[in-house]
């Protein structure tokens, strides 16, 4: 019996069009501009564990059950997580040509076409040296590519009989996503005194841009999918949760300067990005202000946004266009509107279409 497709969760979408303009700020901003909220920008990159996770749960709400009933077909859902991931990667490659010189100049020339026949491939992110080879978010395709491998087994995991079991195995999760940042801290190979986001060492590549440390994020939430199940929709602890995910994620940020980066890059946060992610994920006032139509709408193109923001800026700003226009004195403000608007352009002109055809062709 075919089973029933889930029911979408507005409210999620419509986080990720924060969680992805977030990333933007963080890469073309000063935090500063943004006052209360300036620790939320310097941490940008906690958006980045964030999808990670999110991207666990959402699979995990769509394709659990089938898994768990035998229905899940995985070569036909490894093409369609093709379809839906690779005509925007392709697309972000074509338009970082003007990178090509500087990634010759930078690497030697065995690392260099090294670079040249992984990224195309998804597999540069196994390289740390190469992790951001050509545009620098991609690297992140590389273990997304690696966890759509994984999933048809991870979904066909056995539930737990109880609630608290699946919180036991939730807690598991957590504490070896801490490992490796942990391990960072305790040994710090690369011998810099406070690291933080602006810092550089090979250990600390590997740590930020490799797949395997961020896995069990992509867990953490494969798991809380299952939570999901048990936790009534319209009850009051899903507000809750969502309440206290979004504030003590901002009081960690806010005042927790003394957190060692290397935790806070990605494992330490998971338990919180969870409450929040099961606060959106029920019916309430705070999933329906998340929901509300035009985040929804930005939060569609978020995947866009996120691979191609760089490109975009690059292209804004090479071209001189602000200036032509006499709108330079707008940026960067500006340049974050047209942003938004060329990655909405971008989904409904280049992935969507290319995704139903592709699909067509692979009967995905």
């Amino acid at each position: 019996m075919e089973l029933r497709k889930p029911e979408r969760l507005n409210a999620l979408t419509g986080l990720r069009s924060f969680a992805a303009v977030n990333i933007v700020f963080f890469h073309f901003s000063n935090p500063r501009w943004f006052g209360i909220f300036a620790p939320v920008v310097n941490a940008g990159y906690a958006s980045v564990s964030f999808f990670i996770l999110l991207s666990g749960f959402v699979l995990a709400y769509n394709y659990s059950s089938r898994a768990r009933n035998g229905q899940l077909n995985r070569v036909r859902f490894w093409k369609a997580r093709f379809t839906r991931l690779y005509p925007i990667y392709l697309l972000s490659l074509l338009l970082s040509w003007r990178m090509i010189a500087p990634e010759y100049s930078a690497h030697t020339h065995a690392m260099f076409w090294t670079g040249m026949v992984l990224t195309p491939l998804l597999l540069q992110g196994w390289v740390p040296m190469l992790a951001t080879f050509l545009n620098t978010p991609a690297w992140t395709m590389s273990a997304e590519g690696f966890f759509y491998f994984l999933f048809p087994w991870l979904a066909r995991w056995r539930r737990p009989a109880r609630r608290w079991h699946y919180l036991v195995q939730l807690g598991i999760v957590w504490a070896i996503g801490l490992v490796p940042g942990t391990l960072y801290v305790v040994f710090n190979p690369d011998g810099i005194a406070h690291p933080n986001r602006f810092s550089w060492g090979p250990w600390l590549q590997a740590l930020k841009f490799t797949p395997l440390p961020h896995l069990a994020s992509f867990v953490f939430g494969v798991l809380l999918a299952a939570l999901d199940e048990l936790i009534e929709r319209a009850g009051g602890l899903r507000l809750f949760l969502g309440l206290f995910g979004f504030t003590a994620l901002f009081w960690i940020l806010e005042y927790g300067t003394r957190v060692p980066y290397a935790l806070l890059h990605d494992g330490l946060l998971m338990p919180i990005f969870g409450c929040m992610i099961l606060g959106l994920a029920g019916q309430n006032a705070l999933a329906r202000v998340l929901g509300w139509r035009p985040l929804v709408f930005v939060g569609e193109a978020s995947y866009c946004l996120y691979l191609l923001h760089f490109n975009f800026w690059n292209l804004i700003h090479d071209t001189h266009v602000l200036n032509r226009l006499g709108l330079a004195r707008f940026d960067p403000w500006i340049s974050y509107i047209i942003l938004v608007a060329m990655a909405v352009l971008a989904l409904h002109l280049v992935e969507k279409p290319a995704q139903r055809k592709l699909r067509q062709w692979m009967a995905a």
